[in-house]
């Protein structure tokens, strides 16, 4: 069914000290923005009012409401989720933060699974002051698989702009653990994942992916590293005898360093710093971080709680902006990709008995 009505996108607050709340209230500042969704803020009214003031804003008007049901359409709307007083010290570290960090998206998720909201967009938060016994995850990106995930669901970390769409294989991993943890099973299960978001998601019919190496110069054949011919290469091989169009590995350096993935849809990473740092080199202002593979739409900015910047005034909102467009675009897109498929013509076939046309009357797929 076509969506003919607004989206509600959920929102969460993040990490109360840092620039969460400045991007959010200059992102929903610009009046026209009910226009396009109803945004519902999953956060704390005393805590949104008080960054107003800090940051010498104009009042963003909002729909106070204590859960969704409430949410009206054509306003800013926000959902207490703090029941107990929490102080904010703008730039500073606390461990109170975690708690009204994690209260926000706890209530915002809980509402996604239910339906009340339709896609999530996540305001940076501390993976530190989040750890708790209820958030015992690296980031979001695994919290969001354990809760929204079905059976056999795995989540994928996808940066993306309008030019580039980097996916990982490994996501928050020390550096020293990333070897160990490749496997070719792995790598194939990542491109299977990438590939399908790539058509599901993002409409591309045919994509062609880029496999980066793990080892500088893709391992000079086998001089720096053996990954690439005994896990890398055969997991490549076994992509394309499944029918993608996925080639490399290529060196990251030359790989971004002549632009060579301007010929690609997606470009799939070995590990975190290795596909984010020179995707946050080309991307920072509008780059979006999206969780693929999983039945729920999620994206956040592409850029951290920046406690050194947190109530001047001068954090740009453009990624925070892109994020909630690109949810709403991913979430036409499934519709659009599942009504496409929705009622495939039924095959007709010769009854080889009688010479004649039957028309099959399961209209199964094959």
């Amino acid at each position: 069914m076509s969506v003919n009505r607004m989206i509600k996108v959920g929102i969460t607050q993040g990490d109360i000290n840092g620039v969460g709340y400045e991007v959010i209230l200059k992102t929903l500042a610009d009046a026209r923005f009910v226009e396009l969704c109803t945004p519902v803020v999953y956060g704390s009214a005393k805590v949104a009012a008080y960054h107003r003031k800090a940051l010498e804003m104009e009042p963003v008007n909002f729909n106070i409401v204590t859960n969704a049901s409430q949410v009206i359409d054509g306003q800013n709307n926000l959902i207490n989720c703090i029941d107990e007083e929490v102080k904010v010290e703008i730039g500073h570290v606390t461990e109170q933060v975690g708690a009204a960090a994690y209260a926000a998206l706890q209530r915002a998720v809980d509402d996604l699974a239910e339906g009340l909201i339709d896609v999530l967009v996540t305001a940076p938060i501390n993976k530190h002051t989040m750890q708790s016994a209820e958030f015992n995850f690296p980031g979001h990106t695994e919290y969001l698989q354990e809760r929204l995930g079905g059976e056999g669901d795995k989540a994928l970390m996808i940066l993306l702009n309008d030019t580039l769409r980097v996916a990982l294989v490994t996501g928050h991993m020390p550096l020293a653990q990333i070897s160990a943890a490749l496997s070719q099973e792995l790598i194939v299960e990542k491109l299977k994942i990438f590939e399908e978001s790539l058509r599901h998601d993002f409409g591309v019919r045919k994509p062609r992916i880029a496999v980066l190496s793990l080892n500088p110069h893709a391992g000079e054949n086998g001089l720096l590293g053996a990954e690439e011919n005994d896990i890398i290469i055969p997991a490549i091989d076994e992509a394309k005898k499944g029918g993608m169009l996925c080639f490399g590995p290529y060196a990251a350096d030359g790989f971004f360093g002549t632009e060579h993935f301007k010929k690609f849809d997606g470009v799939l990473a070995m590990y975190h710093d290795q596909g984010l740092a020179p995707f946050k080199a080309l991307a920072m202002e509008n780059g979006v971080n999206y969780t693929a593979g999983l039945p729920f739409v999620r994206t956040s900015p592409d850029h951290g709680t920046a406690y050194d910047i947190a109530g001047k005034g001068i954090a740009s909102e453009e990624s925070f902006r892109q994020a909630i467009y690109t949810a709403i675009d991913i979430y036409r897109n499934r519709i659009s990709d599942d009504e496409a498929h929705a009622s495939p013509l039924r095959r007709q076939y010769v009854d080889k008995s009688g010479d004649r046309e039957v028309l099959d009357l399961t209209g199964d797929d094959e």
